[in-house]
Order: C-alpha cells, then structure tokens, then sequence
C-alpha cells in the first residue's frame, strides 16, 4: 500500500466539476466523511464516497467511515462494488467516533461497544472480500453460510486504514489495519504513534512494509495569518461546538503558505507520508495554494530526510 514517496489527498466536494479541477492540479487523492445523525447536516460516507468514485480517476477513501454503526455485510458489499466499479481505487478509512451520541442511538448501538464492534468487524469484512461462503460466531455479527460476492477488485481487498487518537485504536491499526490516520494530532504526538504502532506490530510479528502512514490535517492558507488561524478554529468549532482557538495552533497548519509548509514539514519529520488535507475555505483555490506552494516544499524536506 506504502512507499517511500509523499503524497497528498484533500476531502472534496462531490461534483464532477470540483472533483476535475482537483484532479488537474495534481491532487494524489480524494476522500469523503460524512454521519448518519449529526448535530450539522452531512452527506452519508458511502453515498458521498459513491459520488467522488463516480467523478474521479484518482483513488478515493472515507475519511472516515464509522465502522460500529454499520454491518460489516453491507459495509464489505458496498466497498467490493466500488471497488470494482472504479478498477481497484477505494480505500476504507475506519474509525469508532462517539462524539455524536444520537448517531448511536439512531441504529441501537450502545456507544460503549463501539470499539468491540471495529476489533470484530475489520477481520469479518476481510472473510467476507474473499467472495467465499463464511460462518462467523462473534459476539456482535454472528453469520451463517454468507456469502458476498463478487470479490473486491484489489486482491485481498481494498487497503482498510484506522484512524483514531488513543491507544487502543493504534492497538487496532497494529494488529488489523493497513495504515494508520490520525486526526487532531501535534507532530510530537504523531511520531510517538509511530513509535508505538511498530512497537505493537513487532510484538504481534506484523511486517509494517507495506504500512501506509497518513494523516488527517485542517489546513488553511492565507496570507493573513490571523484570520486563518480563526477561519480554521471557526470552521472546526462548528462541527464539534468547542473552542478551537488554541487548540488549531497544535494541530493544524495555518497561515501564508511558507509557514504551512514549515508547519507541515514537521510532520513529515515525524513519518507522515500521506496528507489528507482537510481544506477550510474554497476547497479549488486552497488545493491549488497546497499544490503549488506548499507540497513542494514538503517533498523536496521528504526527500533530503
């Protein structure tokens, strides 16, 4: 799944309009989020992943999908359809969530079991991209002679990356994901992830070749470093109705582009070889500042690392 080389994706409108111009700026991949009940109105995942897969030539993943709130049936079917219908581009980016309580309770899922729920559900959704009849006896998904079929395009199917911020979701990144995407994380904090996913792996005797390290980052470039740094406080605060004033400071990269670079370039000194840019403000104009000004920078760093 990984290489050496850096990259960079951006969440994205859906348009096919939007979704072209991206492209043409040299936008590496797109990638969709979205809830089933939250406090904002939001597209569903899936149907806005299915829209950006209809669009694009890049690939495109969800960013992130909230694994316990869904059957891991639906959830292999779904992705396996994609995947094939785009010629092998999807990549499933999972995580538990929590911070929308009514989200759980609009599918009579207790919030509690949500992280049991992924531990199971990663493994049972990779049985099931086998296209072969399965019987599963887990405690929240018991199945008997199922079968989903046709097979994912990608063998063994699409990569399933974890993100997270806590301990056991690096535990579940270790043992059952393909990469590791963190959200609201300082650069000393990403690299002792790092440290501690290859530490879990070893321990398990997981080979993290092939690992993919990405991240998950508000950015905003403006030439007024001020008003950057509250456009992405304000945007995020709205989301999540807290003061991110302070906070953005440590996990965002804000500000005239040289200093988004220099920002984001700690990052890659902390192993970071994916970005997914989750852009505040007009999504083409920031992708084209990203594009042309900063992720240069941030390759040229990489590459005297």
């Amino acid at each position: 799944m990984s290489d050496s080389r850096l990259t960079f994706g951006v969440t994205a409108p859906s348009s096919a309009a939007a979704v072209a111009e991206l492209e043409a700026l040299g936008v590496e991949s797109l990638w969709a989020g979205g809830h089933i009940a939250s406090r904002n109105p939001s597209p569903e995942t899936m149907i806005y992943l299915a829209l950006l897969a209809a669009n694009s030539t890049v690939p495109v993943g969800t960013a992130t999908l909230l694994l316990p709130l869904y059957p891991p049936a639906i959830v292999a079917k779904q992705i396996a359809d994609l995947d094939n219908a785009t010629g092998g581009r999807v990549i499933l980016g999972v995580g538990v969530g929590g911070e929308y309580p009514q989200e759980f309770r609009a599918v009579q899922v207790r919030t509690a079991d949500r992280g049991k729920r992924a531990d199971e559900a990663i493994p049972l959704i990779r049985q099931l991209w086998t296209g072969e009849e399965i019987t599963h006896g887990g405690p929240f998904y018991p199945l008997d002679e199922v079968k989903v079929h046709p097979r994912p395009r990608q063998r063994g199917g699409p990569p399933i990356v974890v993100s997270g911020r806590q301990e056991v979701a690096m535990r579940r990144a270790a043992i059952s994901g393909d990469g590791w995407m963190p959200y609201m994380y300082s650069p000393r904090r990403y690299r002792e992830s790092v440290a501690r996913i290859g530490e879990i792996a070893g321990g398990e005797g997981r080979d993290l070749g092939r690992f993919g390290w990405m991240l998950y980052i508000p950015v905003c470039v403006d030439a007024d470093a001020a008003r950057a740094g509250r456009d992405a406080a304000a945007f995020l605060g709205g989301t999540y109705q807290q003061d991110f004033e302070e906070m953005i400071k440590h996990v965002g990269a804000t500000g005239p582009a040289p200093s988004v670079a220099e920002r984001l370039c700690e990052y890659v000194d902390a192993g970071v070889r994916h970005f997914i840019f989750l852009m505040v403000g007009e999504p083409v104009a920031q992708a084209r500042q990203l594009a042309e000004r900063v992720v240069p920078v941030l390759r040229a760093h990489a590459a005297r690392a």
